[in-house]
């Protein structure tokens, strides 16, 4: 009974906030603070789940200050959790096929974000030199998934090497964003699905002490350690509610 009313919740909350979401997009179109707007928008959803997201973020990471942002990927969830996490200035760099899923793919692109055409090497490394372009001229940030793809409970997966790319180009830090576990957590028919948290650590500048093929690993076991340390502490909060 209680999945049937999630069910009819979050098809109604889904339709209202993309309308919402669709008609800023119209408003002010690529507008830099569209994908922060967004973000917040369908968070909201987490509550007809019985999500509690906590957000946990370093004082040195400011708004609206050129970062490339990592994060890891997780399932379809990811829209209404750590998407949450995107500060105002920051756009993502997505598939683009994205852009021909009806409403959503026109919010997608009409926020700003930029696609990137992932069977074509060529075009997705001059993509890369757009999004450096972006950063550089509108002093914006970059959100990327270096995973590639979502993990569905395999932990965090091999990075691929172009964020890293990116930062390297525009010479600014990486702010590793880490959600806890969302495999599995979503029981539909379960009033309290416990509580997500995300970390998003301090600025990282990628200096010349590694390539970028040492950076990318780096950062891949950075990540799975504050993946499992991230648990841990779900675990125990879970644990006193």
């Amino acid at each position: 009974m209680l999945a049937i009313l999630r069910i009819i919740l979050m098809l109604i909350a889904f339709l209202l906030i993309n309308i919402v979401v669709l008609a800023v997009c119209l408003v002010r179109p690529f507008h830099r603070d569209n994908v922060h707007f967004a973000g917040q928008a369908y968070s909201q959803m987490a509550k007809i789940l019985g999500l509690k997201i906590i957000i946990r973020r370093s004082e040195a990471v400011k708004p609206r200050v050129p970062y490339v942002f990592i994060a890891n990927h997780q399932n379809s969830y990811d829209i209404i959790t750590i998407c949450k996490a995107a500060l105002p200035g920051v756009v993502t760099i997505g598939k683009k096929s994205l852009k021909w899923i009806p409403i959503f793919g026109q919010i997608y692109w009409l926020s700003g974000n930029i696609l990137i055409d992932r069977k074509n090497t060529g075009r997705a490394r001059d993509t890369l030199k757009v999004a450096a372009s972006k950063v550089n001229e509108k002093h914006a940030s970059v959100w990327l998934f270096p995973e590639g793809t979502r993990s569905y409970g395999r932990g965090v997966l091999p990075f691929k090497s172009g964020a890293f790319r990116l930062a390297k180009d525009t010479a600014e830090p990486v702010v590793m964003v880490t959600a806890s576990n969302m495999h599995g957590k979503i029981n539909w028919n379960r009033w309290n699905n416990g509580i997500l948290l995300i970390d998003i650590a301090a600025p990282q500048p990628l200096t010349e002490e590694h390539g970028i093929k040492e950076w990318t690993d780096i950062f891949h076991s950075r990540m799975k350690a504050k993946y499992e340390e991230l648990n841990l502490l779900v675990a125990e909060m879970e644990k006193k509610q």
